[in-house]
């Protein structure tokens, strides 16, 4: 049985749990209110895990997200409510699995900062790890994994004016309330 406000669904022949405090869709921020625009979303991306409590952690201290599910063998980490991003981008789920990772990833996350060099060096402390996948040197991205090994990339900056176009739009969104 689900928590209030939790939704229960099936990953992978297991029970899967994904949370949202705000009922996306009917009062959440949306730039068109839910099942208007779309018949499908993602909801969370899921990540295998032998310990979703530490990955939990580190990408909502990465991320700047909070943590809505704090039991093994789940964890989510999602926006915090009322954020721009809150209902928009989907949640990251860890589910505790008994394997480790193997191989490198067929999904990752590509993140934007304004000052890569700085992100960079904060996810090292938080226990990134700069990675080699056959990048090679002349990349503008830089390839890390977090502490299970799971790469993901942190890029450039935006230049200067597509920063400008992106952040006039990002400041002038209004959640969508019906």
């Amino acid at each position: 049985m689900a928590e209030p406000g939790l939704q229960v669904g099936d990953h992978l022949g297991q029970q899967a749990v994904f949370s949202r405090r705000t009922a996306c869709g009917s009062t959440a921020a949306a730039a068109v209110p839910y099942g208007e625009a779309m018949g499908l979303r993602i909801g969370a991306l899921i990540v295998d895990s032998q310990d979703p409590g530490r990955l939990a952690r580190f990408w909502a201290e990465a991320l700047g997200w909070v943590i809505s599910k704090d039991e093994d063998p789940e964890w989510v980490v999602e926006p915090p409510e009322g954020s721009r991003e809150d209902c928009v981008v989907a949640d990251l789920l860890f589910i505790k699995v008994p394997e480790p990772k193997t191989s490198k990833n067929r999904l990752h996350l590509d993140l934007r900062p304004e000052h890569q060099s700085t992100e960079v060096a904060r996810l090292e402390a938080l226990g990134a790890t700069r990675v080699d996948v056959g990048q090679g040197n002349n990349q503008t991205w830089v390839v890390m994994a977090d502490p299970e090994g799971n790469e993901f990339c942190v890029q450039d900056a935006h230049p200067p004016q597509v920063r400008t176009q992106w952040l006039q739009r990002y400041e002038a969104y209004q959640p969508v309330h019906t």
